[in-house]
């Protein structure tokens, strides 16, 4: 167990590596959340009204917090399938490391990119007007919140990378995955002006229950329509957590077998 977590170590520094030798993928991996905020901020803010206090803005940047982190499966599915065409992973099965330190290495390293990234955007968001009332202690809880989510959703990129094995195709695949869920969700506008029938799947979408539970964590108010007094609705915290469970009891094991099978290949 220690040689693998020695191992899955070694590999976030690869990572890390590659950041600083190639700073364009840090520099833009940080723009596009940015220029998220402050689209969303400026072209929809006068045009929603969430009855928050502090506007429209309060509402979106839990929002773009969770879209940003459910993103980064898309960075982890590109990352392994260009590792697979380059016959890196071969490399690594010539290499007395643990299996499952590849693919643990490269969720690790692009957690800790999440962590640059929403430093950025939560700068970004207090200069466009955010304003957390909940403390510096739930902030910091919710942006630890923000990390697991982002590192759950990075196993969905890892099966999807090994599956794959061409960044384009992979590129593709991780869109078709993560939009229906940040834009059928609460995330950008309350759930109430949907039709009732998406409202339900909308509500219990995941990326909801954890757009919910930063925003308590945040100390804002959330609005529910047809889930109202739900489970999900009366603990979106509760509920995020489990989700996040499910997807790593899934997809780890999953991602951890494929790469398995991959090397053996």
């Amino acid at each position: 167990m220690m040689n693998a977590i020695s191992d899955a170590l070694i590999i976030t520094k690869r990572q890390l590596l590659q950041l600083a030798r190639v700073p364009e993928v840090l520099i833009f991996s940080t723009i596009q959340p940015i220029m998220f905020v402050l689209l969303f901020r400026y072209v929809f803010g006068g045009s929603i009204d969430t009855g928050q206090p502090g506007g429209y803005v309060q509402l979106l940047m839990p929002g773009i917090f969770v879209q940003t982190v459910a993103f980064t499966l898309a960075a982890t599915a590109v990352g392994l399938a260009a590792d697979m065409q380059k016959g890196l992973i071969d490399r690594f099965r010539s290499l007395p490391i643990s299996r499952a330190a590849v693919v643990f290495g490269r969720t690790l390293g692009d957690g800790v990119l999440n962590i640059v990234v929403l430093a950025a955007m939560g700068i970004t968001g207090f200069v466009v007007g955010w304003r957390p009332s909940s403390g510096p202690i739930m902030i910091t809880l919710g942006f630890l919140f923000l990390f697991l989510f982002g590192f759950a959703m990075s196993w969905v990129g890892v099966l999807i990378g090994l599956a794959v094995k061409d960044e384009r195709v992979a590129q593709n695949a991780t869109f078709i995955a993560v939009f229906p869920l940040t834009f059928l969700s609460n995330a950008f506008a309350p759930t109430t002006g949907m039709p009732k029938p998406l409202q339900y799947v909308a509500e219990w979408n995941p990326v909801s229950t954890m757009v919910a539970g930063c925003r308590q964590l945040f100390g804002l108010q959330n609005e529910f329509g047809a889930t109202a007094g739900s489970f999900p609705s009366d603990n979106p915290l509760l509920m995020s957590l489990i989700y996040m469970v499910i997807i790593m009891a899934i997809f780890i094991p999953l991602s951890i077998r494929k790469y398995s099978n991959a090397a053996n290949k």
